[in-house]
């Protein structure tokens, strides 16, 4: 087996070039290898593989949980739901990788376990990368790309950039450019007996503050938009880190979480003055605070991809895409890792995909690679064939355990399609959007999403004729997918999809 160390794919020409290997890079990379693909390169600045697990989180504790001990037993399907970290390989020996680094003092793991989990992923699953290998620019040619980097010219018909949304974005606020951003927050120590202001209430904010609570004298964390506790049905991640917004709640502990928009901050010889105004609440604020952290996001670090026409959403941080993860204006560019997230898919009822977590783009990753041999290469994956009798048991089953569905709600389905007169035919894993919009021959398929009060539900999707209907099916207070009701109403749900064929095939 090749070393880590040793740097394959020297510059030149391939038909697929990854650029990053953090979780995103090496999920695709190791998909796009089982493809058939045959020239497929990974280049990556790094060292080694982890990506933005090699520097975040700062705190070093994950917001995503593992469960070692599951209801399933380790390297199965069905685990993974209980896994939102590892990376998903075909072989028992590439799945489950990070529990097996878990001290399980918390169920979810320390940045430096995740770490070893994405290294060991690269080594078991002969994912090879030529690190040290930045790149710099890009241009398209006749052939496709041109990708410059700093040992060379690769050229490619396919460029896939897993390359994060890890580079600080600091809002426009007058005087926040004088404070540090989340990526140079002090270790939680050097902040004892302090008062801090974190400007941001989302993940990083809420990272941070849960890290001082120890620590410092006064947390404050504000912003504009309030926190939004409803949510958290909707979200993947786990919601230790509001810890501070509790206590807040509680009041009386030195810990607040103010709605208000930062109007500017001072800087002065003992620490800071903010200028606020109420959102929630009328009326101003003026706060003193030894330390203030911008806790203000970040941006995907694109470099020069808008110069080639790569188009941008969410205030220029992140690049538009297709269901497929393409850019929306440039054929050929895709992306892959939590930069997926701006693929918003249909958010039905306002509930948002899990793209921008390992737990979601790991299938997005394995999708994109399927779609990538089939578009550009003309490489079209094995579909199983169906019975009849074959295609309720199997959706009934994919409702009840299938990771993709339950891990990426709303987002991914399992589709199954009518296959001439021989039957049904499993077209795999593919997103809603996609199953929705697009043109075709008749076909069904399966999601798990959350109805208009937030709780799960089956849905099942009938497309017969040129015409959608969508069947949204019982909830279940353990989400048992299985039961008669269920089976009996997909059943009814696609008679008039397998009546047809059942009639047909007996002719």
């Amino acid at each position: 087996m090749e070393r880590l160390d040793e740097r394959p794919f020297p510059p030149g020409e391939y038909d697929v070039v990854v650029v990053g290997s953090g979780p995103g890079g090496l999920q695709t990379a190791y998909s796009l290898a089982r493809t058939g693909i045959p020239r497929c390169a990974v280049i990556s600045r790094d060292s080694a593989p982890g990506g933005m697990f090699r520097r975040f989180p700062v705190y070093q504790r994950l917001i995503s949980w593992t469960k070692p001990d599951a209801p399933f037993e380790r390297g199965t399907r069905e685990y993974e739901w209980y896994d939102h970290n590892s990376l998903v390989g075909e072989e028992r020996a590439h799945q489950a990788l990070v529990p097996e680094f878990m001290d399980r003092a918390f169920d979810v793991p320390a940045r430096h376990e995740m770490e070893a989990a994405l290294v060991e992923f690269a080594t078991r699953g002969g994912v090879r990368v030529r690190h040290g290998c930045e790149w710099l620019s890009t241009r398209r040619d006749d052939a496709g790309f041109v990708l410059e980097t700093s040992d060379g010219e690769y050229r490619c018909r396919v460029c896939v950039f897993a390359i994060g949304v890890t580079e600080p974005w600091v809002a426009p606020i007058p005087g926040l450019e004088a404070a540090p951003h989340y990526v140079a927050a002090n270790a939680p120590e050097r902040y004892q007996g302090k008062s801090v202001f974190i400007v941001g209430k989302r993940n990083s904010g809420f990272e941070l503050a849960q890290g001082l609570l120890p620590w410092a004298r006064r947390i404050v964390l504000g912003s504009p938009r309030p926190v939004d506790t409803s949510m958290l049905a909707f979200s993947p991640l786990s919601i230790r880190y509001l810890s501070p917004y509790t206590e807040h709640i509680r009041g009386g502990t030195g810990s607040y979480v103010v709605d208000a928009a930062i109007e500017r901050v001072e800087r002065h010889a003992d620490g800071y003055r903010i200028h606020a105004s109420g959102t929630t609440w009328e009326g101003e604020l003026e706060l003193e605070s030894d330390e203030v952290i911008a806790a203000t996001g970040f941006r995907a670090p694109v470099r020069d991809l808008p110069s080639v026409g790569v188009a941008m959403v969410n205030d220029g941080r992140m690049p538009a895409q297709t269901p497929y993860w393409e850019s929306i204006s440039v054929p050929g560019i895709y992306f892959a890792g939590n930069v997926t997230q701006a693929s918003p898919g249909l958010r039905k009822h306002g509930a948002t995909s899990s793209s921008g977590s390992v737990n979601g783009y790991r299938y997005n990753a394995r999708v994109l690679a399927q779609h990538i041999a089939e578009k550009h290469f003309g490489i079209r994956l094995e579909r199983r064939p169906l019975e009849v009798d074959e295609v309720v048991p199997y959706l009934l089953g994919e409702l009840a355990h299938a990771p993709e569905l339950w891990t990426q709600k709303g987002y991914l389905v399992r589709m199954v399609g009518v296959d001439g007169a021989d039957g049904f035919r499993n077209e795999g894993i593919v997103p809603l959007a996609d199953f929705v919009d697009r043109e075709g021959g008749d076909a069904c398929a399966v999601a798990v999403e959350y109805d208009a009060d937030g709780t799960i539900i089956p849905v099942v999707y009938l497309r017969q004729g040129g015409r959608l209907v969508e069947h949204p099916l019982p909830r279940h207070p353990l989400h048992s997918f299985g039961t008669d009701e269920h089976r009996q109403q997909v059943a009814a749900c696609l008679a008039p999809l397998l009546c047809r064929k059942a009639t047909a095939s007996r002719v």
